[in-house]
């Protein structure tokens, strides 16, 4: 059973900090592209920054400059770095993965961890 384990999440400040990180446990042969999504309250979930087994990565505009996405592959875990938060990063945070899975990927998701900036 593949799964993909979030933590990290929490309550800051306005302009603080925090790294979820998500691990990747189960039956499979390699992880290729990882990713955070996020969810605002009532809005779509959106990408916020995604990353290539090689380290190549893709950050959405309205976090770029803030938020720094990086995997460690021996441990199978993909990383969020997030600096100056601001109210509207309040959101779920979901992590994504492409697991080889025998002959053919897949794409599985985190349970989410809650972000919550507010004073």
């Amino acid at each position: 059973q593949m799964q993909l384990v979030e933590s990290g999440g929490g309550l800051v400040q306005p302009g603080g900090s925090l790294r979820p990180s998500c691990a990747a446990s189960g039956s499979f042969r390699s992880i290729y592209d990882m990713a955070w999504y996020r969810q605002p309250p009532g809005k779509q979930r959106e990408l916020v920054a995604s990353i290539t087994r090689d380290g190549n990565t893709n950050t959405a505009d309205s976090v770029k400059g803030r938020f720094t996405i990086s995997r460690d592959n021996a441990k199978n875990t993909v990383y969020l770095q997030m600096n100056s938060l601001k109210p509207e990063d309040t959101a779920v945070y979901y992590c994504s993965a492409q697991m080889l899975i025998t002959f053919q990927s897949q794409l599985y998701w985190g349970q989410g961890t809650q972000v919550t900036v507010s004073s």
